[in-house]
């Protein structure tokens, strides 16, 4: 049973770091591309960065040279470090998994992506 439990999330002021992450169960993170998602109040959820099983990483434009997405094979579990944080970037973020993964581009859902709980990431200006 695939699952996805995602932690790290919380408040910090604009300009400061967070790191989430996304522990999955029932499938292997470096098999299939995974991303991050997030959605804000009142706004459609959006792609925030995807990573190939071959590693290759695809950023959403508001996103690059601020967060990065990894992922680590032993202990199944794929992360996003958030720099540089923005108010912005205030949103409910979701790691899923089994999405569309092109260079360039970000991650697209399907039908049958697997999706987290969400963790909120809040920043204050």
């Amino acid at each position: 049973q695939v699952q996805l439990v995602e932690s790290g999330g919380g408040s910090v002021q604009a300009g400061g770091s967070l790191r989430v992450s996304c522990a999955a169960s029932g499938f292997r993170v470096s098999s299939i591309c995974m991303g991050w998602f997030r959605q804000a109040p009142g706004k459609e959820r959006e792609g925030v960065v995807g990573i190939r099983s071959d590693g290759i990483p695809s950023y959403a434009d508001s996103v690059k040279g601020r967060f990065t997405i990894s992922r680590d094979s032993a202990k199944n579990t794929v992360y996003l470090e958030m720099n540089s944080l923005k108010p912005e970037d205030t949103a409910m973020y979701y790691c899923a998994a089994h999405l569309t993964c092109s260079v360039g581009s970000v991650p697209i859902a399907l039908s049958d992506t697997a999706w987290g709980q969400g963790t909120q990431v809040t920043v204050s200006s």
